[in-house]
């Protein structure tokens, strides 16, 4: 099984899916940690000199099309992954996430290896209240 995190350290989990530059992969494997690869990760930064997405009136940040799409990009280097840990992310990517059959979990849980472990053993807690 293999769990990304989004981090700016490697150690911790970042605050905001979208200004993280880095995924820390984790494989485990009979309970165990057996590898961990960090990865790079595009972001608001990558995606700076495209224009805006048009925000639908009522729906939650990065729902349209274009922010789609950018989610896709951001999700690639993790298509191999069953889950996405984060501390923070909008409705729009969380929802994208779910659509590339990559489970996001907002989480509470600072270190990445003891929310990789949470989620392993079934443990971890997904905030949606935290989705912005």
């Amino acid at each position: 099984m293999k769990i990304a995190a989004i981090t700016d350290d490697g150690k911790t989990i970042s605050q905001h899916f979208g200004r993280a530059p880095y995924y820390l992969v984790v494989t485990l494997e009979n309970g165990e940690i057996v590898n961990r690869e960090l990865r790079n990760k595009l972001g608001h930064a990558q995606f700076a000199d495209q224009p805006h997405s048009l925000e639908i009136p009522g729906q939650p940040h990065g729902m349209d099309a274009a922010s789609h799409n950018k989610h896709v990009q951001m999700a690639e280097a993790i298509a191999d992954c069953e889950a996405l840990l984060c501390r923070g992310m909008g409705t729009g990517a969380y929802e994208s996430m779910k659509a590339l059959n990559i489970r996001p979990v907002v989480t509470d849980l600072p270190g990445i290896e003891e929310a990789v472990m949470a989620y392993a053993n079934g443990q971890i807690v997904d905030h949606t209240e935290r989705l912005d």
